[in-house]
């Protein structure tokens, strides 16, 4: 796999100028001259971003080429597109290329949506979201995913952010979803649905004929962040934003699994950014997504591993964390489940230790773990490891992905740095997204700039290997799981309770969750508020990956001269009191 990569690298390097190659160091990927570190990878293949193609209509193309390819053992006929662990049920692609051209041709003549409306979609993981997905996306409409386990003020803000014209629930979230919208709310378990998607499509060639053509700067998605600073963002992606993702993917596999299919088992929400380019990046090469229950079940992932042949996994750091514990724990692994057709796991959303990756490998010989780094408003990936070789390099998140440039500035200074010297990553490319929601222009600069970079906010360095390490985080965010979690959204909440005073939210280390919300509360003078009310107040109006898990009382907030809350010292003062058991942990810890 290294010598294939070494190669394909040769010769992107072979096409700079002389006087360009003197000036980047092919190791590092790192310009002298511009203090620029580029992608040691090949440039992904993309279609002229002029030319009028949706993402759905780009993936599908690129699917039509893998099974009509002679080299290809691969059969739409009798190859599962989707299979549901729960049930068992699966679809194959011939049935998945028909119900999204039904549904298609159902959601314009029937429902009547049509290009630039937009669709909030408030689903658990179920096997028709990779179809509603994709046919939403090729007549142009909007997809706004959502956690189902918001509360209703939560999905009133991001309501307010999308502007929907029509909601997509099941039974179980339809509670939450709005009644006064554009179209009626469809439910992906009703008959409604199904004979949406099963219906008949004989007019879709005369629905293309006439539906406007999608363009690629048109928005594809939005998706919902915590930005770099303060409260929940709706993050705009174009369908060239996508395309650049998936075809970043599409290129490395071409290069190292070629005619290589794979069945993948995500745990990561299809809400969220990684698992929403999980479902495009799976369909792109015809592998087998299979569905994970609706509710996280370790035992039940291990068993769908074995019953499906599961080759790939895409997990968060908490799932490895529970693979690597011994059987005598209650969620470690039964020698009974067959793990051996798993050849990698691909692990996102927040960082993994190098103990749990060292642990892992002392078990699963055989397993690769391959890390990535990337945030929603990169439409998932800035770096990742490629394969066997970068997955060695602990403490790594791998490699700047094809396409991708990237700048390491000292938050001080504001000086580009060179290789091996810590500062903010500033990314730029095909994939970064055009925006947020509702915020003009020049109210950007602080997340992206007028040439074009975003500035991630997290404190990261780039070895003279070009590895990238992320170190710590510039902005404020709490990583609970693959969960963003802003201190200033809990701490607003905080303020609103009459017998607080002050407050202040830090995250506190966890080893399975990575990093829990902890509270610094001041109460106000009399008051005989408790830990255990202060956390049953919070988790009653936010989601549940939110809450507050640990609570302390303190007489004041260390802030600096300009008003802003120290929260360093705060994480100090809570590693140094952690052994004196005088923080309060809500019952089943920090599990969701």
């Amino acid at each position: 796999m290294t010598n294939e990569i070494t190669l394909f690298s040769s010769c992107f390097w072979s096409s700079f100028p002389s006087p360009v190659m003197a000036m980047i160091d092919p190791k590092s990927g790192f310009c002298s001259e511009t203090s620029i570190y580029h992608s040691l990878l090949p440039p992904a293949p993309l279609p002229p971003s002029t030319s009028s193609l949706s993402i759905s209509d780009y993936v599908l193309s690129l699917l039509h080429r893998q099974y009509t390819s002679s080299t290809s053992d691969f059969y739409p006929e009798r190859t599962a597109a989707v299979i549901d662990s729960e049930t068992g049920d699966r679809v194959s692609y011939s049935d998945f290329l028909g119900n999204i051209k039904s549904l298609r041709y159902s959601l314009k003549s029937i429902v009547g949506l049509s290009k630039g409306d937009t669709a909030f979609i408030l689903v658990p993981a179920t096997r028709q979201i990779p179809i509603l997905y994709l046919s939403l996306l090729s007549i142009g409409v909007v997809v706004s995913p959502s956690n189902p386990t918001n509360t209703t003020a939560e999905i009133s803000h991001q309501l307010k952010l999308c502007k929907p014209a029509i909601a997509f629930g099941t039974s179980e979230t339809a509670h939450k979803l709005p009644s006064v919208l554009q179209y009626s709310t469809i439910l992906l378990d009703s008959p409604n649905f199904q004979n949406l998607m099963n219906g008949s499509s004989l007019r879709e060639n005369h629905v293309d004929s006439v539906e406007e053509k999608v363009s690629q700067s048109d928005t594809a998605a939005i998706l919902y962040s915590s930005g770099t600073t303060g409260r929940l963002k709706g993050v705009i992606l174009t369908h060239h934003n996508l395309i650049a993702s998936v075809a970043e993917v599409y290129a490395l596999k071409q290069m190292i699994e070629v005619n290589a299919r794979a069945v993948m088992y995500s745990t990561v929400p299809y809400f969220h950014v990684y698992g929403f380019i999980a479902i495009l990046t799976a369909v792109v090469t015809g592998d087998t997504l299979v569905v994970p229950r609706k509710r996280f079940d370790f035992c039940m992932m291990m068993k769908a591993v074995e019953d499906f042949k599961v080759t790939v996994l895409a997990v968060a750091p908490p799932v490895i964390l529970a693979m690597t514990k011994g059987e005598s724990s209650s969620i470690g692994i039964p020698e009974e489940y067959d793990l051996s057709s798993l050849e990698g796991i691909i692990c996102g959303g927040a960082p993994l230790p190098t103990e749990v990756i060292v642990r892992f490998g002392r078990r699963f010989p055989n397993i690769a773990i391959r890390q990535g780094y990337g945030i929603t408003e990169a439409a998932c990936a800035i770096a990742r490891a490629a394969d066997a070789w970068d997955c060695r390099r602990l403490g790594s998140t791998g490699k700047l992905i094809a396409n991708i440039q990237v700048k390491i500035i000292d938050p001080v200074t504001g000086v580009a740095l060179p290789p091996c010297k810590q500062g903010e990553l500033w990314a730029k490319g095909p994939s970064i997204m055009k925006g947020y929601v509702g915020e003009e222009a020049e109210g950007m600069s602080s997340t992206l700039n007028s040439e074009g970079w975003l500035k991630t906010g997290d404190l990261c360095y780039i070895d003279n290997e070009g590895f990238l390490y992320v170190v710590d985080r510039l902005k404020e965010l709490i990583k609970y799981k693959a969960y963003q979690v802003a201190p200033a959204e809990l701490e607003e909440l905080l303020h609103s309770h009459p017998d607080i005073l002050d407050a202040a939210v830090i995250p506190y280390p966890d080893e399975e969750a990575g990093e829990i919300p902890m509270a610094f509360v001041v109460k106000k003078s009399q008051s005989s508020i408790d830990k255990t009310q202060v956390i049953d107040f919070i988790s009653k109006q936010v989601a549940p990956y939110k809450k507050i898990r640990k609570v302390e009382f303190i007489d004041s907030i260390p802030r600096n001269a300009a008003g802003k809350i120290l929260r360093r010292e705060l994480v100090k003062l809570a590693l140094s009191s952690s052994s004196s058991g005088s923080s309060t942990t809500p019952k089943g810890g920090s599990r969701l």
